[in-house]
């Protein structure tokens, strides 16, 4: 299947005035061959550098049509304005411009032009927007700012582009006042109020891992080096089968909006996309296809319902998620409804617990947070694998001799139990039993690869990372 191109060429093609018609040539004789400029340029603009240097060097400066002011400098000759002495050094600097050029044509990837942020069509600007390339530098998006949604409605609003085959434009926007590419997409199924861009659309989310992806949830890659070289975003639809390798992308490509089966996480460029969950999700429907449990079953409550002053229902369960955790140890009483300095001892100990530090360890629960403590992800107080549940952590690794061929235990029945639970128990046509089996490595391979993993990270036998993912 062919990988989809984003760009847009400008000017129109089928557009006959003069104005176009020389900007189309005048683009063609500038631009390098790999990017559909005309190969005869290329080689003109090259013989009249070489023909321009060598009237200089042989005629000894008299009277040319190639004469050059007395203040210009050839290129690559020196800053102090000596002059070069022969035509091969000439070609020695302009074959080496040649080279760099060819460098640049040998460059992988597509072309594929973002289009900035800026206001719904026919809207009022929020202001000056960074342009493409550039580093946002207010990355305060807050929940509480943020327009809330479900993810149905959020699969919902991406299957009404699907439906009228919105054409890809970066330029035109749609009847919602929505830009036609891929960030705008994304904008309007999250009902932004502003088309964002793909270096802007992670303020409005959160990070996640691609084991936790729901629908609604998007695939983003944004390259900041450079990020008209194949920045995209897609949404998550749900994924395809048990197997986790790939899912239902809405996506804005050319030629119109399109739903279809896409490997994880994308065509190019798969190990660089990221996920993220907007931050303004509230509960009301999951959308269709698997994903696991969903974090939005107990929303967020806000900044506001935590620390000094705070006296509520959120408290008494952030205290009792905390001790399941492992943050007994900082109550002497409770937890109950106050807030008090054992709920920021502990929740900064989880919050530690996750490697995180500086303002992330201010002891005061943020999305995320509290997000890992409600779907029992992330690491407990004392450094052990968090589990899918409210219940007791991952049993421990028990070592990976146990999973060799001719080993029995309780550990390979236990593992081939899991793989059953979790979806990953095809290969077995008895059992799961005590005896380590090819069945179950190829349960495990099957578990592995969902995770993205490939080569020797997915050879079927399980270690410390594959033990924690299954029982999590």
């Amino acid at each position: 299947m062919s990988v989809p191109v984003f760009e847009e060429f400008e000017p129109a093609a089928d557009c006959g005035c003069a104005g176009c018609a020389q900007q189309r040539r005048d683009r063609a004789l500038g631009m390098p061959v790999r990017a559909g400029g005309h190969p005869a340029a290329h080689g003109a603009r090259r013989a009249l550098v070489l023909v321009a240097a060598a009237g200089v060097v042989l005629g000894g400066g008299g009277p040319s049509a190639f004469a050059r002011p007395p203040d210009a400098r050839l290129p690559g000759t020196p800053a102090d304005g000596t002059d070069m002495t022969s035509v091969a050094d000439v070609a020695s600097v302009v074959d080496r411009a040649s080279t760099a050029e060819s460098a640049e044509a040998a460059a992988p990837g597509p072309d594929t032009p973002q289009g900035g942020a800026g206001p719904l069509h026919g809207a009022p600007g929020p202001g000056p927007q960074p342009a493409p390339g550039a580093t946002p530098t207010d990355s305060r998006i807050t929940v509480q700012s943020l327009r809330k949604t479900t993810r149905t409605e959020i699969i919902n609003r991406a299957k009404v582009w699907v439906r009228a085959q919105v054409p890809y434009s970066m330029e035109k926007y749609w009847t919602d006042g929505y830009r036609q590419d891929c960030s705008g997409y994304i904008s309007m199924a999250w009902n932004l109020p502003a088309n964002e861009w793909t270096g802007s659309l992670d303020r409005f989310g959160e990070r996640i891992d691609r084991t936790e992806l729901q629908p609604g949830d998007i695939l983003l890659f944004h390259n900041p080096a450079d990020p008209a070289k194949g920045s995209h975003v897609t949404i998550f639809g749900g994924w395809t089968d048990y197997t986790h390798t790939s899912y239902i992308a809405y996506e804005q490509v050319k030629p119109r909006s399109r739903k279809q089966a896409t490997p994880l996480a994308y065509w190019t460029h798969s190990d660089r996309y990221t996920a993220y969950r907007y931050k303004g999700i509230v509960s009301g429907g999951g959308g269709s296809g698997a994903g696991g449990g969903s974090s939005a079953a107990v929303a967020y409550p806000g900044t506001s319902k935590f620390g000094s002053g705070a006296n509520n229902a959120h408290v008494t369960r952030l205290g009792k998620l905390l001790v399941q955790r492992g943050g007994k140890k900082y109550y002497s009483q409770g937890p109950g409804p106050r807030w008090g300095e054992a709920d920021r001892r502990a929740t900064r100990a989880f919050q530690r617990a996750q490697g995180w530090k500086g303002e992330g360890t201010d002891g005061l629960p943020g999305p995320h947070t509290w997000r890992l403590l409600v779907n029992g992800q992330g690491r407990s107080i004392g450094g052990s694998s968090g589990s899918s549940g409210p219940s007791a952590n991952a049993p421990g690794f028990p070592g990976r001799g146990y999973f060799r061929p001719g080993r029995s235990s309780a550990y390979v029945e236990k593992l081939g139990k899991q793989l059953v639970k979790r979806g990953y128990g095809k290969h077995y046509l008895s059992g799961p039993g005590p005896r380590w089996s090819e069945a179950d490595r190829r349960n495990v391979e099957a578990f592995q690869r969902a995770q993205g993993w490939r080569g020797g990270a997915a050879d079927g036998y399980p270690g410390p990372e594959t033990w924690r993912r299954l029982f999590r």
